[in-house]
């Protein structure tokens, strides 16, 4: 039996007789090529060998195993050797479908193969499966196989594009286009978006029975208050429908506060009281996108961790498949939640029957049940002994889950009328009427265990009580405050990870397992950043969407987008042929090859890199292959000067492009001359914002550059200042244990304090800061720091290397850890009670997994177990040892040439945002100027150490990157 992980091969292996062998693909076992490496040598030079699909020979993809999957391939055919059966039991959906028949066309079997499908791993679930065999679906096969071939036309052919007319490294991609516009679109509504703003009053009221309640002003003398509704959002002033006096009052400051002096003394009375009841009924159970979008609200995980987490539930039979587009329950998880509700909650919150729930947005597939907890029962995490996220997203599934099977809500709704008259005539009006609402639970129902999330953090649940006291129809009430409120429109709302993923379901764009590798590549890509849970898309997203508005409008259309969904649906059931749908999309006239050759030619590179808004004029912001910035005149002369990584296009204002300007062009400002060496003291401007610099490099040495400390504008910096941060780090003395120097000094992240390799940030608001820091305070700061990075217990000595094995506590619950390997705990183990060979058995488990290498183990004495003794040290130079001869020794194979700086840079991509950084400034890089790491840790702002360390990490992952490209080749 063929899986994808090792986890779940674990899972299944459970409820499988002594003569099953379970192995796992660990994915896809082969696909088109990834690098020009990858294409096998026949086919190199070849006009289609770029895309990996035969687009002149029926869209016929090129299909290959790459150097990762060999060692794969080959375990899996050694195994087949010995079996008499092979049973594919990968997922249930398209990708699973495709992995499936990928395993079967490598391997070619000689042995009977059996398709078997589950979407739960519980052993009833299992041994059904096994019972109900089927063939591979040829027809899913054939959908999966659509979509990687679209994507691959679109992100191979667009992409360079992009590189030519905007900024190397940028990506298209078929929904992950249309995911960027949206972004930017919002952007571009808040960047238009003007702020209107207008009062009213808030009145804290008392019953004859002192029962205190709150109400809002709705009309003055029968003419209703303006509201946000009431604003233009692109002028911020009424909108033009409406007049001032008929339509609605709009009050200013002064007159909200005079017409709430003019109100409180006056008579209060209650005109009119109405009652409603309503119900309120459970959201369905989770589908992969509801469960994303419910995780991202209220457990603060972006998509991505909610389906790695997800998955692990799933592979250790917790929850059922997780990807899935179907709210319905099987009879059986009915029966399981209908028990669940009557056990803890009693029979008063079981509705008669069952509930059924229909999936009603677009492009909708029906396949598999909705995500619930596995088997028979409905256990909780605590049950399962479940930690930390897991036991979080497992809690909210069984949450969502059981609630579904509960009775409605039942709430009542009160809103009371009332008006008051002025004793005396106001300017602001002479009569008023305020509007009081509440509303009380008159029957919990599924509220006792769910209540939906809400995309605006300002909302309140829906369970929330919100009373009114009893009133009555011409009760008198008393004013104890009459306040003047004042408001501003909002512009809308940037979306979040989990709006974003609503409203690509809604519209059917994508399919929601894909959405989460969707935004990863938005951010990865830079087209959008997170600032909390904001997706704010960046200046190169802007330029980018333009091109793609301009060249390729209907890729970009989500109605387009969503009716290639259908039509990948419609060859999954067989009702389509795919070759003459990628035909039209790719080929002819108005095909994607001809539109991107077009765009070659006749785009404006300039142009459409151009991003301009009124608000700006008349400067404008420009994305060049550096990144963006801004042009515009400074003193009758045309300039530009880069714009932060951090700008945020719809916060950007006239005066702000202005002052980048300005400051990207100024002169080094000489502040003094150190009285210790006589170098000036500059005020220079980097990328990165304003920094010092003690002399002008002029004499050959590195000079000593600093930032400014959070807080400190450069108009502040005054001789002392820069004296004192020119002469950091500080040294604030010894420290009591190690005897070694502590000290304050500043880097990227700002002001810190140091000893050995602990850092300790000087933290915002603290009575210190950088340069009035004591011993005694940063002694107290790096004490709190090793706390949080200290073990919860030693376990024990290792028995080959003699270091510790420590209990540690993470994000993802307890782990042990040893020389890099860390090992979580299984579910059910007790920390408390984790004893060193218990310890051992996980981390070895570990290590075999690939889950980590530890250092070659050492014996206590030093030398590594099951190693010779080392020999003598060889001799200074120039008096080499003799080396004995050895003819049964091999020939050394020739030495490899070492890879190109070029050769490295095809890899940059591989790295994180700030390594590639580091290393392209370090090695020059991209064309860049080789830089020292001084200087690279003072731009920025990073502490030298660490640049060396990243550097460090970079170029090893660019020359293994490397390597397997060359290896690959070689083997080919």
């Amino acid at each position: 039996m063929i899986v994808e992980s090792p986890t779940k091969a674990r899972t299944i292996k459970r409820f499988l007789p002594g003569e099953y062998q379970v192995e796992a693909s660990m994915g896809h076992v082969r696909d088109l090529p990834a690098s020009a490496a990858e294409i096998p040598a026949e086919h190199k030079g070849q006009p289609w060998a770029r895309l990996g699909v035969k687009v002149d020979n029926g869209f016929e993809p090129l299909y290959v195993v790459s150097p990762k999957k060999r060692d794969v391939v080959r375990k899996l055919r050694q195994a087949l050797k010995q079996a008499d059966e092979l049973l594919i039991a990968t997922d249930e959906d398209r990708e699973g479908e495709s992995i499936g028949w990928h395993l079967v066309q490598v391997l070619a079997p000689r042995i009977p193969v059996k398709r078997m499908v589950f979407h739960e791993i519980t052993e009833d679930a299992i041994q059904r499966a096994l019972a109900q065999t089927r063939d591979i679906d040829t027809n899913l096969v054939d959908a999966q196989e659509t979509r990687r071939v679209l994507d691959r036309l679109v992100g191979y052919t667009i992409s360079p594009l992009l590189w030519k007319k905007i900024a190397p490294r940028l990506s298209a991609g078929r929904v992950q286009s249309v995911a960027v516009r949206l972004l930017v679109l919002r952007e571009q509504e808040r960047l238009r978006f003007r702020t209107g703003s207008y009062w009213d009053l808030r009145a804290d009221l008392v019953t004859p029975t002192r029962a205190a309640f709150q109400a809002q002003l709705t009309h003055v003398d029968d003419v209703r208050v303006a509201s946000g509704r009431d604003f233009d959002e692109t002028s911020g002033r009424l909108r033009r429908e409406l007049s001032v006096g008929r339509d609605v009052v709009l009050l200013d400051e002064a007159r909200a506060r005079a017409l709430a002096d003019a109100v409180q003394p006056g008579s209060w009375r209650v005109v009119e009281v109405e009652s409603r009841d309503a119900t309120r009924q459970p959201a369905p159970p989770f589908t992969t996108s509801t469960l994303q979008q419910e995780a991202s609200r209220k457990l603060g995980l972006g998509a991505r961790d909610t389906m790695r987490v997800a998955q692990g539930l799933y592979e250790r039979g917790y929850i059922t498949y997780m990807r899935t587009d179907a709210t319905h329950l099987s009879s059986e998880a009915l029966k399981a939640a209908r028990d669940a509700i009557s056990q803890r909650y009693g029979d008063a919150y079981l509705p008669s029957a069952p509930r059924t729930y229909t999936k009603r947005s677009r492009n909708a597939q029906e396949a598999h049940e909705a995500i619930r907890p596995a088997g028979t029962s409905m256990p909780t995490a605590e049950e399962h002994g479940l930690k930390a996220t897991d036991a979080a997203l497992y809690e909210l599934i069984w949450k969502r889950t059981v609630a579904s099977q509960m009775r409605d809500a039942q709430l009542r709704f009160v809103t009371a009328r009332i008006d008051v008259d002025a004793p005396q005539r106001s300017t602001a009006g002479e009569r008023a009427r305020f509007r009081a609402t509440g509303r009380t639970t008159i029957f919990p129902g599924f509220f006792r265990a769910y209540v939906e999330g809400s995309d605006d953090p300002d909302a309140s649940l829906d369970a929330q009580e919100q009373p009114l006291p009893p009133l009555e129809r011409g009760a008198q009430l008393g004013a104890r405050q009459v306040e003047a409120v004042g408001h501003e429109t909002k512009p809308p709302a940037r979306y979040t990870e989990a709006s974003l993923v609503k409203l690509l379901e809604q519209e059917g764009i994508g399919r929601p397992s894909t959405y989460a590798s969707i935004i990863d590549t938005i951010l990865r890509r830079q087209y959008a950043r997170k600032q909390g849970s904001q997706l704010i898309p960046t200046f190169v997203a802007f330029a980018t969407n333009a091109l793609l508005e301009h060249q390729f409008e209907s890729l970009v259309d989500t109605d387009f987008t969503a009716t290639m969904e259908t039509t990948l649906d419609e060859i999954a059931s067989g009702n389509v042929d795919s070759r003459p749908y990628l035909r039209a999309f790719y080929a002819g006239e108005a095909g994607l090859e001809a539109t991107v050759a077009k765009g070659l030619e006749d785009i404006d590179a300039r142009a459409i890199s151009t991003i301009r808004d009124p608000a700006w004029e008349p400067y404008v912001v420009r994305v060049g292959r550096y990144g963006p910035y801004v042009e515009g005149p400074v003193d009758g002369e045309v300039k530009t000067a880069s714009l932060p990584d951090d700008a945020v296009p719809a916060e950007l204002t006239r005066a702000a492009l202005e002052r980048f300007l300005r400051e990207g062009n100024a002169a080094d400002h000489v502040i003094g001359t150190h009285p210790e060496g006589g170098y000036p003291m500059l005020l220079k401007r980097g990328p990165y914002g304003p920094y010092l610099q003690l002399g002008d490099g002029a004499d050959g040495d590195r000079p000593k550059r600093v930032s400014l400390p959070p807080g400190v504008e450069p108009e502040g910096v005054d001789f002392d200042l820069a004296r004192a941060l020119l002469d950091l780090p500080r040294v604030l003395g010894t420290h009591p244990d190690s005897g070694e120097e502590v000290e304050a000094h500043i880097g990227r992240f700002g002001p810190y304090v140091r000893h050995q390799k602990t850092f300790a940030s000087i933290p915002k608001g603290a009575e210190f800061d950088l340069l009035s820091v004591t011993l005694e305070q940063a002694l107290e700061l790096l004490a709190r720091k090793r706390g949080r990075n200290a073990p919860l217990r030693v376990v024990g000595d290792h028995p080959e290397t003699g270091e510790p094995v420590e209990l540690r506590d993470g994000k993802y619950g307890p782990y042990v850890s040893h020389a890099k390997v860390n090992a979580s705990l299984k579910d059910g183990q007790d920390p408390a009670g984790l004893d060193l060979e218990a310890a051992l058995a996980l981390l070895a488990e570990r290590e075999a997994a690939g889950g980590g290498r530890a250092a070659p183990a050492r014996r206590r004495g030093g030398r590594a177990a099951g190693t010779p003794r080392a020999q003598a040290k060889p001799k200074a130079k120039g008096q080499a040892r003799r080396q004995p001869k050895s003819p049964a020794k091999p020939a050394r194979k020739p030495t490899r040439p070492k890879a190109t700086t070029a050769d490295l840079e095809r890899h940059l991509d591989d790295l994180d945002p700030q390594v590639r950084e580091v290393v392209t400034r370090l090695e020059g890089m991209q064309g860049k100027v080789k830089q020292d790491p001084v200087a690279v840790a003072d731009d920025l702002g990073l502490v030298e150490e660490d640049v060396e360390k990243l550097r460090k990490r970079g170029l090893f992952k660019l020359r293994m990157a490397y390597g397997k490209e060359r290896a690959a080749a070689e083997a080919d």
